[in-house]
């Protein structure tokens, strides 16, 4: 009796740290958003949700205490995996030097809005001169998968994976709230996102971006918004 008694309480301990190790497992796996459901969207190159436009001509220039910000939705289009996606380029200079050029690969679900990231080719400049390519990664390669760049609908307190690139880029974003206003160069902006984004790689890399219903990113750290809209040249 002893010994079956026993052996009920050894099976019930491990039956209960087993349960607890998985629900423990499950609620860090599951505390950033991984999964997205873009096999039941409909994928666009082209639209908009309430603080991302994906818009050939549409650009965003930000400045502040010496570096520069530029960001141009491309007429171009890539194939990345199996999903046709639009080019954003992203160029940023340092005193006043070309310092990085990122070909950011984006889509929209035509029913929620949402904004999916499918990698980026990425070269950083020296001189003029292409040194590396730190921090490329493309959907279905090597293990990497889309993330959500800009969620159609937000709210506070939603914690996703906008890079899911194992080993290489794994950015993920928090919101933390949709009642900021921005003053800028190029205007103030009322019911701003503010978002605070971080890293799986790097635990101590923390930054916090500002994006204005409408308009799109207007602040990211010391750079503000002094220029935005559509092109005439593309």
């Amino acid at each position: 009796m002893v010994t079956r008694t026993l052996q009920c309480i050894l099976i019930a301990v491990v039956i209960f740290a087993f349960s607890t190790t998985g629900t423990q497992a499950m609620g860090q796996k599951t505390s950033w958003q991984e999964e997205f459901g873009i096999e039941k969207c409909n994928l666009l190159t082209t639209g908009r949700n309430p603080y991302f436009i994906l818009e050939p001509g549409y650009q965003l220039v930000l400045e502040g205490g010496g570096p520069k910000l530029q960001i141009t939705v491309l007429e171009e289009t890539k194939t990345v995996g199996w999903c046709l996606t639009r080019i954003v380029e992203e160029k940023e200079w340092k005193d006043g030097k070309l310092y990085e050029v990122a070909k950011n690969y984006f889509a929209i679900c035509e029913q929620t809005k949402d904004v999916f990231y499918f990698g980026e080719d990425v070269d950083f400049y020296e001189n003029g001169k292409v040194v590396k390519h730190d921090g490329s990664w493309l959907a279905g390669k090597n293990g990497s998968r889309a993330g959500l760049m800009m969620p159609g609908t937000p709210k506070v307190k939603m914690k996703y994976y906008q890079e899911i690139a194992p080993g290489v880029a794994m950015d993920r974003a928090e919101i933390v709230s949709l009642e900021e206003t921005c003053k800028t160069p190029a205007g103030t902006f009322s019911g701003c996102m503010k978002v605070k984004e971080s890293s799986a790689i790097d635990l101590l890399a923390k930054e916090y971006k500002y994006h204005a219903p409408g308009i799109g990113l207007v602040r990211d750290e010391d750079l503000t918004l002094i220029r935005h809209g559509f092109i005439k040249d593309k």
